[in-house]
């Protein structure tokens, strides 16, 4: 197929260039109706910025250009289909399990996924079985199930529906997840993959391998994150007989707008252009330059710079001696916005072309080191003992759930109940504690130092969590 067409794009050029008037929505009719101090920056867009007009297809139902576009996006891919999404990978991971899990079935679950998994797996009513994540000292964090791990779920709970996995993880460190998926098709169970990290690994080496080229069932790629398209812009692949195409078709058209943003699908049609007709030649130039910057980065007394099986992230451990979110404060100070911030970590994340303005970041990376040299010892935070076990359940199912009322309570009067809702540190939005969990003393620890430390907790009401009320009285869990 010629990857160099763009069906989408291409389409809505052509209608602006008509200078059609607009007798239909959007309300801005074709920009002309738009705060005229915004209009600089909105105008070239929104002539771009349609709704399903003759020519211009229907996401939903897709038969012209979109379906034109989803089928160069399914060859490069190499899947058996492709669903533009325009609701984030979030609706595709939604999606995928609600066409794979029915109330009362079980699914294994990566503990450490990411929160919209968690929502998908309570939406479907399905009961979770989590395989929790391994510790991994070095990176001073939770990186991935092991593969023994997955076996013992698969033997426990053979009439699992389905396994979901993620990689890479946020950190662009994968794992042998072909092993994986080997031992889950061995019990012809589907693996779901939440791929949003790894969309440019499609351009293949030095980039790891994809979900789909080791086997993956169902594949979910946020194109917005590590390729040149619009935020929510994320892709589906299916490349099995596992699932039904049909059954993903219909929960897609069910949880998207039935208004989806064309500049959105264009910027995916644009995205699969780009991913498609990056060279050899660009490669090389954008790792050796990814290389330079984290060099550069080495250069501190203050942070160790750590880098995953993806050249393009790049984590700097931050020492005893300074925390990461004063570090992150400095950077910002200087213009440079890191991707995440925890507790003893700063995420950075390189794009798909050389970077640049290397001789900015360096100057900027001496004022942050001189500034630094005033910091005091700040506090550990112990994470090793979140995942004592290997395999996990909830306390209570998500149909027994609906059964109680709950209550908003401190932390520290949680211990013991069963939580009623999640608590999750965001970025990267994976749940410290789930809902329908029983809380322990570990995770109360972890979050008051997590808050402490000024960790973003996404609870719109911080003054503490919900529990389920008439169960127990709660008990000593650590």
């Amino acid at each position: 197929m010629d990857h160099r067409k763009t069906p989408i794009y291409q389409a809505l050029i052509n209608h602006a260039k008509q200078r059609p008037l607009s007798f239909h929505v959007p309300g801005h009719k074709n920009g002309e109706i738009f705060p005229e101090f915004a209009k600089d920056y909105f105008h070239p867009l929104l002539h771009m910025d349609l709704t399903e007009l003759s020519g211009l297809d229907d996401l939903h139902a897709p038969n012209g250009i979109i379906a034109e576009a989803e089928e160069l996006a399914a060859n490069f891919f190499q899947a058996n289909n492709t669903f533009f999404l325009v609701g984030g990978s979030t609706v595709g991971n939604l999606a995928m399990i609600l066409a794979t899990c029915s109330s009362g079935e079980r699914v294994i679950v990566q503990r450490n996924s990411h929160k919209s998994i968690m929502n998908g797996v309570e939406l479907s009513g399905a009961c979770p079985i989590f395989i929790n994540p391994e510790y991994d000292e070095e990176l001073e964090r939770y990186t991935h199930p092991s593969v023994a791990t997955l076996q013992k779920a698969i033997h426990t709970y053979p009439d699992a529906k389905a396994v979901l996995l993620t990689y890479p993880d946020y950190y662009g460190n994968t794992y042998d997840l072909q092993a994986m998926i080997e031992e889950a098709h061995a019990y012809n169970i589907p693996v779901l993959v939440d791929e949003a990290h790894g969309v440019h690994f499609s351009i293949g080496r030095p980039f790891p391998p994809s979900a789909l080229e080791l086997g993956a069932d169902v594949v979910v790629q946020s194109a917005h994150k590590m390729a040149p398209a619009m935020t929510m812009s994320s892709y589906l692949h299916m490349r099995t007989e596992r699932v039904s195409e049909q059954s993903i078709a219909h929960y897609l058209q069910a949880l998207q707008s039935s208004s989806p943003s064309y500049p959105m699908m264009a910027s995916l049609d644009l995205a699969r252009f780009f991913l498609a007709t990056v060279t050899t030649e660009d490669k090389v130039m954008i790792i050796e330059k990814s290389a330079e910057v984290e060099q550069l980065l080495n250069e501190s007394d203050y942070w160790l710079v750590r880098r995953g099986q993806d050249p393009l992230k790049l984590t700097l451990h931050v020492k005893q001696f300074a925390s990461a979110n004063e570090i992150a404060k400095l950077f910002e100070s200087e213009g440079i916005y890191p991707e995440l911030v925890t507790h003893n970590q700063l995420l950075l994340v390189l794009g798909l072309k050389p970077f640049e303005p290397i001789n900015r970041l360096k100057k900027a990376v001496k004022r942050i080191n001189d500034q630094l040299k005033n910091s005091h010892k700040h506090d550990t935070i112990e994470l090793t003992t979140l995942f004592p076990e290997k395999i996990e359940e909830l306390a209570l199912s998500y149909s027994e759930m609906k059964q109680y009322s709950s209550k908003k309570v401190s932390y520290k009067k949680a211990l013991g109940y069963i939580a009623a809702e999640a608590v999750i540190p965001y970025p990267p939005g994976i749940p410290l504690i789930l809902k329908g969990q029983r809380i322990t003393g570990n995770q109360i620890s972890a979050i008051e130092k997590l808050a402490k430390q000024g960790v973003k907790i996404q609870l719109r009401d911080q003054s503490g969590i919900r529990i389920f009320t008439g169960i127990d009285e709660g008990e000593e869990t650590t």
